[in-house]
């Protein structure tokens, strides 16, 4: 069943990007043009929709606790721990409209992905080159002072497992250049439904926990190097409460 079930929802996620071409090129064209609500309501639509289908085929369910935390008036970044690539799904579909991601470079070299993620403002981050960084940097300020939110996952690399890998503090630098509130984001068991599988994809419940939100202007140096581990910490506390 696990065989057939991940059969089905990859010739569901290739084919649905081919399918989808031409609702990309009309937000692509709309974008360039600069008409960004009308782009905005069709990957709102499309983005959140597809997402949620490939959860649905994968058989993951998501347990959500804490939405009132996520502030309605200002962009912040979400900050969470990261066990599987169904996290990206799961922060795109359930905190509001689809964020903005924080990625590794890696990811645009994957056809048709790529564009949907330059379309939503993805921000692609190469490690190796610090000056690309910087200008990283300044792409993420401007897409919060846009009002949009961003998801950020400091453990750089998925756990695979219930454990957490240590956060790096690069991406923290981005709410606290742009002085935007931090809401620290918990994931629980997405690391089942895949990986914890050989990859094969098998049903599973993920709980889902938005803690409150953590104002980051004004914060001194001392408590901006402090910060990262101290959610760290708060993150791993509640996920042993789940």
């Amino acid at each position: 069943m696990a065989v057939l079930r991940t059969i089905v929802w990859f010739f569901y996620f290739f084919g649905s990007l081919i399918v989808l071409m031409p609702r990309m090129y009309k937000a692509k064209r709309l974008k360039e043009i600069g008409d960004i609500d009308g782009c905005r309501r069709i990957l709102d639509y499309n983005v959140h929709k597809w997402m949620e289908t490939l959860m649905k085929l994968a058989g993951c369910k998501v347990q959500v606790k804490g939405l009132e935390n996520i502030p309605k008036d200002r962009a912040v970044v979400f900050v969470a721990n990261h066990q599987s690539d169904y996290d990206v799904p799961i922060t795109m579909v359930y905190l509001g409209a689809p964020p903005a991601m924080v990625a590794k470079i890696e990811t645009r070299k994957i056809p048709l992905v790529r564009t949907w993620m330059e379309l939503l403002d993805c921000i692609f981050i190469d490690r190796e080159n610090p000056r690309q960084a910087i200008s990283a940097m300044k792409d993420a300020g401007a897409i919060l002072e846009s009002g949009r939110n961003i998801v950020v996952f400091p453990e750089g690399t998925r756990s695979r497992g219930d454990h957490m890998n240590p956060f790096k503090t690069g991406v923290f630098k981005i709410p606290f250049h742009a002085g935007v509130p931090i809401v620290p984001v918990v994931i629980d068991g997405s690391y089942k439904i895949m990986e914890a599988n050989h990859n094969l994809m098998c049903p599973g419940t993920v709980k889902l926990t938005v803690l409150p939100m953590i104002e980051t202007a004004n914060l001194d140096r001392a408590a901006q190097k402090a910060l990262p581990n101290q959610i760290a910490q708060m993150i791993a506390k509640e996920k042993g409460n789940c």
